[in-house]
């Protein structure tokens, strides 16, 4: 347990080589800070938040020479933006109700740091009204609009009232709570099927459920009513119209306390699963110049009907016809603004101090440009293979950014070593790249993405890269159903083609020979080897999936030569086996491959295009000996039911002897705020349940067993 008076204060000298790593990407980060010493600002801010975001603002009031001050759970003691910051205070246990979200420790902490000002990042407390006026009863400046308009913005029914009013375009729906239900039931069949149940007082994708008939609203009803209540406090639903295949487009609006409000360009943000987004680009490749300034000007006349100020985005959907319709505004800093700062060259964390102090806008409408292109990918541990992506945890024992590469930015909050727990959001980081050009954005991002290593954690980069790569999303073909339209049958991974396969079959086997002639050697001495030392040629066999593949490799120098399955794939590289990296040239070709691991037995496994794959390595003698083996059984799933993620079990809906139908609700896990719910995959019996409400379970773990 930690105490408000565990104050850490961190000296300049201990903090010049974490900051110098974290920050290391300032010099491409494509916006700019400029601090004006006659231009007072704040002497002291403290960050109520926690990861990413609370280290990216630190960047930014370091630059201004503000002093920062962290706050943080018992489990985030050695958290990167604890470190950063000039000091830091414990508010609490791991929970978040006990910690992030308890207004008394952080305003205690306040009290007893002297901030003058607090950025509340995004989520959390960011657009909680009750903590707005808390702070200004206190006398302590709240980076973000005031509380008029966090409230009107926040509550999603008076937000829609406002913005008709305001002549925004709005979608057909229900102006009202809906209480139970039944109730929904009955709205949604006068507002016609598909509906959005959504919570008036969510966002981040919580709280949201589509229903396509009776059934799915009252399941979507208690789902959303659920996660609004454990994520917001607040278990309000709103019911409206679904737009089937639209896309998600939003604007980044401005605005100071003197009147003046700006609209700077929009972020396509329609590559979203369960409501959430995966991918964002700056500009929409969908907009013309017309229906930009149509959107941007309706974006500003919503936050000038609220006398909003700072920065906020209002949240559109467009369908193929480039209608548009309000659906929310955020009113803090959005999780994908790296991109808006890439392509207009603004810091708008610095624009958000400098409006709180009271200062009018810097720019006019006419001074914001679009300079190139920039995209983000939201990088997350989670296992993509499971809808998408259900959440990891664990430690990250390897950790290397692509901070090598030129116009690449990574907003992180964690360092290797650090652990991906139960109780926060599972984001690694937002990785983001920027070009002159679409082209020039999407290369540089697959090359980061490929040069991006990451261990401990099962991660998303498999289903970015194959996002990013898809010729749907390269020729902006793309809506917010994207993901189940592509991968209807769910995400597999990278699919290979003979080429590709060939290449990776390659790699692998020059990569054994590497290791096979290093092993040779101890201390630079020959010693007695299965392998003869002189030995230019090898044949071999390597296992991939349920195929055996013979090859034959010569060597010569770097250069391997392979022939397989009937073709010819010559595999460049010095192999460094001491670096998580392979730059390989293959056909001419230059590959970044990944080696995660490889065992004496001759396995091995290779990030190849994004994809882990598992390859086995064997002599051609071993490979026939090998067929003797005994197989391994599979486990019989069709009993069972394991949890597919870490988290807790929030109702358990079957007992011992109960007869379950195909498809039938046995229990509900919810991790990182969200609910999911677990089914029967066949009618059966309940032999035995292994959980109960409360329970953490990890993943894997037995849940129930079906006779």
């Amino acid at each position: 347990m930690c105490s408000l008076q565990s104050t850490v204060f961190y000296s300049v000298r201990q903090y010049v080589s974490l900051h110098s790593r974290c920050c290391a990407v300032h010099s491409k980060a494509h916006y700019s800070t400029v601090y004006n010493p006659n231009e007072k600002t704040f002497d002291k801010i403290l960050i109520a938040n926690r990861g990413e975001i609370a280290c990216r603002v630190i960047k930014t009031c370091k630059k201004m020479g503000i002093q920062t001050v962290a706050v943080h759970s018992d489990v985030d003691s050695s958290a990167v933006h604890v470190k950063m910051a000039d000091e830091a205070i414990c508010v609490g246990p791991a929970p978040t109700n006990k910690s992030y979200l308890n207004m008394d420790a952080i305003m205690d902490a306040i009290r007893v740091t002297g901030a003058q000002a607090v950025h509340p990042g995004y989520g959390f407390l960011s657009e909680n009204k009750e903590f707005a006026k808390r702070l200004a009863a206190e006398g302590v400046m709240f980076i973000g609009p005031d509380t008029h308009a966090i409230q009107a913005m926040g509550d999603k029914i008076e937000s829609k009232l406002i913005a008709k009013a305001a002549k925004v375009n709005t979608i057909p729906g229900f102006d009202g709570v809906v209480k139970t239900a039944e109730d929904a039931v009955k709205i949604a069949q006068e507002i016609g099927y598909p509906v959005m149940i959504k919570a008036s007082a969510g966002g981040g994708g919580k709280g949201m459920r589509i229903a396509w008939n009776d059934d799915e609203t009252r399941e979507g009803f208690r789902f959303s009513s659920q996660e609004a209540a454990s994520s917001f406090g607040d278990d309000r639903l709103l019911i409206e119209k679904y737009i089937d295949n639209p896309r998600h487009i939003e604007i980044q609006v401005l605005a100071d306390k003197h009147g003046n409000a700006l609209w700077l360009n929009e972020r396509e943000c329609s590559i979203q699963r369960r409501n959430q987004k995966v991918v964002e680009e700056a500009p929409s490749t969908f907009l013309d110049p017309v229906t930009r300034r149509a959107m941007g000007e309706q974006a500003v006349q919503l936050a000038k009907a609220v006398q909003y100020s700072s920065a906020g985005t209002v949240e559109f959907l467009v369908d193929s016809k480039k209608n548009f319709y309000f659906l929310e505004m955020n009113t803090r800093l959005q999780v994908e603004h790296p991109i808006t700062e890439c392509i207009t060259g603004l810091d708008l964390v610095e624009q958000m101090i400098r409006v709180a102090k009271g200062y009018q806008l810097q720019h006019k409408q006419e001074d914001i440009p679009i300079n190139g292109w920039a995209i983000e990918s939201r990088v997350y541990a989670e296992d993509p293979y499971k809808s998408f992506g259900l959440p990891s945890i664990g430690r990250l024992s390897q950790y290397q950014e692509p901070l090598n590469l030129s116009n690449v930015r990574v907003d992180s909050g964690i360092q290797e070593g650090s652990d991906i727990s139960i109780y926060y959001d599972p984001m690694i980081s937002k990785l983001v790249t920027y070009g002159a050009t679409r082209n020039e954005a999407l290369a540089k991002m697959e090359d980061a993405l490929d040069n991006y290593v990451i261990r401990g954690v099962t991660h998303n980069i498999p289903l970015l890269r194959e996002i990013i790569t898809h010729p749907r999303f390269i020729s902006g073909d793309i809506s917010t159903n994207f993901l189940p339209e592509v991968y209807p049958d769910g995400f597999k991974g990278h699919q290979l083609e003979v080429d590709a396969r060939r290449e990776l079959l390659a790699s692998a086997a020059a990569l054994y020979i590497a290791a096979q002639l290093r092993s040779q050697k101890v201390l630079g001495d020959q010693r007695v080897s299965t392998i003869p030392v002189k030995c230019t040629h090898w044949e071999l066999c390597v296992e991939l999936g349920k195929g055996c593949h013979a090859m034959e490799v010569t060597k010569s120098g770097d250069v391997y030569n392979v022939e397989v399955d009937g073709g010819k794939v010559e595999v460049i590289g010095a192999f460094n086996l001491a670096s998580p990296l392979l730059p390989l040239t293959i056909n001419g070709s230059d590959r970044m491959l990944q080696c995660l691991s490889r065992d004496a037995s001759g396995m091995i496994v290779l990030q190849y295009l994004g994809t882990v794959f598992k390859v086995r390595v064997l002599s051609k003698l071993a490979s026939e000996l090998n067929s003797y083996m005994p197989e391994k059984v599979p486990e019989d799933t069709s009993s069972i039911l394991r949890s597919p993620m870490p988290g807790t079990v929030v109702a358990v809906s079957i007992k011992p002897g109960d007869t379950v139908a195909e498809g039938q609700e046995i229990c509900v896990i919810e991790a990182m705020k969200m609910q999911n719910s677990l089914t029967a995959a066949r009618q059966a019996k309940v032999k035995s349940v292994h959980c109960k409400p409360g329970e953490t379970v990890g993943e894997g773990d037995l849940l129930v067993e079906l006779q």
